[in-house]
C-alpha cells in the first residue's frame, strides 16, 4: 500500500473547479502541487510519487471547462507533467503498488477528454518498470492498435496507442514494433519516433536517422518536423559529428520566443562554433534579415545589426528604443538607428506605432550626433526626410520630426 499523505493540492484540484477564464488560476494550482510534490520527494519518494499519481488523476476533472484555445494551459500542463513524471519514475515502489498506479492512470487517461496526458502515455513503459507490467499493457492493447491501423479505409484513433508503443520499446519487443508501426497506412513522428529509438537501442543510429528522415517525407505539422530535426540532431551530436548536426539540423531546429532566444539556445547548444558565424548562418537559413536586428544587437555584433535595420522587416519602435539605449555607450551606431528609424516610420513602417516616437527617434539622433561632432549631418538628414516622401497616413509622424528638427535649431541659436 502506498503511503498516506495530505495534499493541499487535492482540494484546489475537485472536479470542474475552474470556470472558463480559469488559465491563470490553474497554472498557479499546478505550480503550488508540483512544490508541494518536489518536497514530500526529498524524505518519501514513494509517498510523493502517489501524490504525482493523484495530480495526474485531477487534471482533467478539474480543467475541463477551462478555455484551451491559447494554449496557455496545455503548455503549463506539459511543463508540470515534465516535472513530475521523473519523480513517478523513479519511485522506489514495489510491484503492487506500481500495478496500482498503473491502472489509476490507465482510466485517468481513458477520461482524459484533451490528451492533457499524452506525456505520461508516452513514457509508459518506464513507469510501468516492472518486466511483467510493460509486457502486460503492451498486450492488453497490441490486437486493438493492429485491428485500427490494419483498415485502411477509415481512420480508428485507439485511447492508449503510444501506451503500447512505450511498453513493446521498453519491452524490447523491437521486431513486433516495427512490423505494427508498418501496417500504418500514414506516418506521424509522435508514434514512429518510437520505431526510431528502437533503431538506436539495437545500435543502428544511422538507420534511426534514416528511419526518421522517412516519416518527414508524409505531411506533418511543422512541431513534428522540429522534433525530427532535434532527434537527428542529437543523435549526430552523440556520435561525433557535431558540425553535420549543425549544418543538417541544428539551424532549423533551435527554437526560441525570440529570434534573440533562437540565437542563444544555438550558441548554448554549438558553444565552440564562432558566434558571429552562428549569428549569419541563422539569418541565412531563417531569412527575414530586419527581424534579426535585436539579436543581432543584442549579441554585440552592430555591424550586422544596421544590415538588418536598413530593411522593411524591421520593427521602427525596436529601433527607437536601440537609439535611446546607445546613445551614450555607441553614438555613432544610435544616430544611424534614429535615423533609420524615423525613415521607416515615414515609410509606414511598424504595426500601430506612436507618433511620439518619430519625436522621440529625431531627439535621440540630434543628442547621439553632438557627441561625435556630426549634428550639421544629423540635422542635413533629418530635413531631407522631412522634405522627402512620406506615406498618406504618416504625416503627423513628418510633422513631428519637423518639430524636433525645428527646436533643435532654435536651441541652438539661444544658446
Amino acid at each position: 500500500m502506498a503511503p498516506v499523505q495530505k495534499w493541499q493540492f487535492k482540494a484546489r484540484m475537485r472536479a470542474r473547479s475552474y470556470n472558463w477564464r480559469g488559465t491563470a488560476l490553474a497554472t498557479a494550482r499546478l505550480k503550488a502541487a508540483v512544490s508541494e510534490i518536489k518536497k514530500v520527494a526529498k524524505t518519501d519518494p514513494v509517498a510523493a510519487a502517489d501524490g504525482v499519481v493523484s495530480l495526474m488523476e485531477r487534471i482533467w476533472p478539474a480543467f475541463q471547462d477551462i478555455d484551451t484555445s491559447s494554449g496557455a494551459l496545455g503548455t503549463a500542463v506539459n511543463r508540470t507533467l515534465d516535472e513530475v513524471i521523473p519523480i513517478l519514475i523513479a519511485a522506489p515502489a514495489d510491484h503492487a503498488i506500481t500495478s496500482t498506479w498503473l491502472e489509476r492512470l490507465f482510466e485517468a487517461v481513458q477520461n482524459d477528454g484533451v490528451q492533457y496526458l499524452a506525456p505520461v502515455e508516452d513514457r509508459w513503459g518506464e513507469i510501468a518498470r516492472y518486466p511483467d507490467l510493460i509486457n502486460d499493457y503492451a498486450d492488453r492493447l497490441l490486437w486493438v492498435v493492429r485491428r485500427a491501423w490494419a483498415n485502411h479505409n477509415g481512420f480508428e484513433y485507439v485511447t492508449g496507442t503510444a501506451i503500447c508503443l512505450s511498453c513493446l520499446l521498453e519491452a524490447g519487443r523491437y521486431a513486433e514494433l516495427q512490423e505494427l508501426l508498418a501496417t500504418r497506412r500514414s506516418k506521424f513522428w509522435s508514434w514512429h519516433r518510437f520505431g526510431a529509438e528502437a533503431l538506436v537501442r539495437q545500435g543502428v543510429w544511422e538507420a534511426a536517422i534514416a528511419f526518421a528522415e522517412s516519416v518527414r517525407d508524409t505531411a506533418n505539422s511543422p512541431y513534428e518536423d522540429r522534433s525530427i530535426d532535434r532527434f537527428c540532431e542529437d543523435l549526430l551530436i552523440r556520435h561525433g559529428r557535431a558540425d553535420e548536426a549543425y549544418r543538417r539540423y541544428g539551424l532549423v531546429a533551435a527554437g526560441g520566443t525570440t529570434n534573440l532566444a533562437t540565437f542563444r539556445a544555438l550558441t548554448k547548444r554549438y558553444p565552440d562554433r564562432d558566434r558571429r558565424q552562428t549569428l549569419i548562418d541563422l539569418i541565412k537559413t531563417r531569412g527575414d534579415k530586419g527581424k534579426w536586428f535585436a539579436a543581432a544587437k543584442d549579441a554585440g555584433f552592430l555591424d550586422i545589426a544596421l544590415e538588418c535595420a536598413e530593411l522593411s522587416g524591421v520593427d521602427p519602435s525596436t529601433l527607437v528604443r536601440a537609439a535611446r539605449d546607445f546613445c551614450d555607450k555607441e553614438p555613432r551606431f544610435a544616430a544611424v538607428v534614429g535615423l533609420l528609424a524615423i525613415r521607416h516610420l515615414l515609410a509606414g513602417g511598424g504595426y500601430d506605432p506612436q507618433v511620439s516616437e518619430a519625436a522621440d527617434a529625431a531627439t535621440h539622433l540630434l543628442a547621439a550626433a553632438r557627441q561625435i561632432g556630426a549634428v550639421d549631418w544629423a540635422r542635413a538628414e533629418l530635413g531631407k526626410l522631412a522634405d522627402g516622401p512620406c506615406s498618406s497616413e504618416r504625416q503627423l509622424f513628418r510633422h513631428a520630426v519637423e518639430v524636433a528638427l525645428a527646436r533643435d535649431i532654435a536651441g541652438n541659436l539661444k544658446a
